[in-house]
């Protein structure tokens, strides 16, 4: 009897689905556009959003699953190619392996359908070709490695994008601070190393934060802002504050389960967890019954300061990969953008 899949197995079954249903045929619609004032703005797209963060809950992941905090690293993956960066250059990937260096992709695209297949099934095996396919991007900073959630990356140009996302659910008096103050020396470490790769950090927050521990969610709401000002540090800084019943959440996290992930693998001394592979296989019928489910959750947009607003984060992060790269490189990128700002008279932001 085949073995039941796991529960990150699960979500990335449920991740994917949103996602193709998003961008159907692989099509994302251009989020460049302009608001009122004619200032050229990316607009995120939230309901899109709304569900990524349902499927954890559906699935009463615990924080240790590393599910909660995936589903903000496959949101991310996704606005950025809606702003038009190549699918299989932002990881993680929207389908298996996560990970897929531009050389590997080259070759399967120049190879035989039949040496194709072969290759697909090797790399979609559970041990993959070492640096051939990967399910997280290890990124070595000026002291150490750092498991970075969010990359672009290549041969010629080495990192050009990195973003860190963190989650916190619960025990804010115990974790919350303490997720941003690890973050700050993780900045300092990639941005010493990689100077022109955009540097950002998104942080997931409960809105119950406002109820338990107002005091340390302005502090924290401060903290952010001061994140994203530093030279040295990261070129932006995002706030999501994500609403849900308390029915929902995992009964079994406990309160120092921080926000799930190992600081081990994060600092590259362990391996992470192997991707789920082939014979891992979640059938279509129980996505369906997910996505027919998913709890409803709120995005609370209107206790975030402006240059925390994931609009603003993701649109700086595109222009800092535009501006950083000649113009021969993410053309569609570049497309998208300026054809918003030629649509009439628009301030750049």
């Amino acid at each position: 009897m085949a073995a039941e899949p796991s529960t990150k197995t699960k979500a990335w079954a449920i991740f994917d689905r949103i996602v193709a249903d998003a961008a159907p045929g692989g099509l994302h619609t251009n989020p460049w556009t302009k608001d009122n004032d004619g200032v050229l703005k990316f607009d995120p797209d939230y309901e899109t959003l709304t569900r990524l963060l349902g499927v954890p809950l559906y699935l009463k992941a615990e924080t240790t699953t590393g599910v909660p905090a995936l589903a903000l690293d496959v949101w991310v993956s996704y606005e950025l190619r809606r702003a038009g960066f190549d699918a299989d250059a932002v990881w993680p990937r929207p389908t298996a392996p996560r990970i897929l260096p531009g050389p590997i992709v080259s070759l399967l695209e120049k190879v035989t359908s039949k040496e194709r297949e072969n290759l697909w099934k090797r790399l979609r095996a559970a041990t993959p070709p070492a640096g051939a396919a990967a399910s997280s991007a290890n990124i070595l900073g000026k002291n150490y490695v750092k498991q970075v959630d969010v990359v672009m990356a290549n041969w010629a140009a080495g990192p050009e994008l990195l973003i860190s996302t963190k989650r916190m659910d619960s025990s804010f008096g115990k974790n919350a601070a303490n997720r941003v103050e690890e973050s700050y020396g993780d900045a300092k470490n990639l941005r010493l190393r990689h100077p022109l790769a955009a540097l950002g950090f998104m942080y997931g927050l409960r809105s119950t934060i406002f109820e338990e521990a107002p005091d340390k969610a302005e502090w924290l709401i401060d903290l952010l802002q001061k994140l994203g000002r530093e030279d040295d540090a990261y070129h932006a800084v995002s706030l999501i504050i994500i609403e849900y019943g308390a029915h929902l959440a995992a009964t079994n996290d406990t309160d120092d389960a921080g926000d799930g992930e190992d600081p081990l693998a994060e600092a590259g001394l362990t391996l992470p967890s192997e991707e789920p592979h082939a014979d891992d296989i979640v059938e279509e019928s129980e996505v369906e019954a997910a996505l027919a489910n998913l709890p409803a959750v709120i995005v609370q947009r209107d206790r975030v300061p402006d240059n925390l607003q994931p609009g603003h984060f993701i649109g700086e992060m595109a222009r800092r990969v535009i501006e950083a790269t000649p113009v021969t490189h993410h053309r569609e990128a570049r497309f998208r953008r300026a054809s918003a700002r030629a649509a009439g008279s628009i301030r750049d932001i």
